[in-house]
């Protein structure tokens, strides 16, 4: 697949696609004598994997660690290590949101409360 294919498929620009390649994330893309990009079956399963994992809000950084490590065949806890971390910091976040929702809903009611007070 070009880039423009893989990018519609997966709702990326080309420019964040070169980029994860270029950092690492999506190992080794093949490419045609051209030198234009090919992605294969193994590239868009990185891709999809990526993907999946920046929209949970996991870090590029730790993104590339777990790359890495895969490539270099790495030990499996060291894999799962770099997951666990990451669903700790989410769980973390999720926590302060719903601090921040449950004020804001404690806000919205102080003011329907206010405005009810008026009719």
């Amino acid at each position: 697949m070009t880039i423009r294919e893989v990018s519609e498929k997966f709702e990326l620009s080309a420019d964040t696609i070169r980029y994860y390649e270029r950092i690492g994330l999506i190992p080794h893309v093949p490419r045609k004598s051209n030198g234009i990009r090919d992605f294969d079956q193994t590239s868009c399963e990185w891709l999809s994997f990526i993907k999946c994992m920046r929209a949970a809000g996991v870090q590029i950084e730790a993104l590339i660690r777990f790359v890495t490590l895969k490539q270099e065949g790495g030990r499996e806890e060291d894999c799962r290590e770099i997951l666990l971390e990451q669903r700790e910091r989410i769980e973390r976040q999720i926590e302060e949101s719903q601090k921040t929702l449950e004020r804001l809903n404690y806000k919205i009611s102080h003011f329907d409360e206010i405005i009810r007070g008026r009719k």
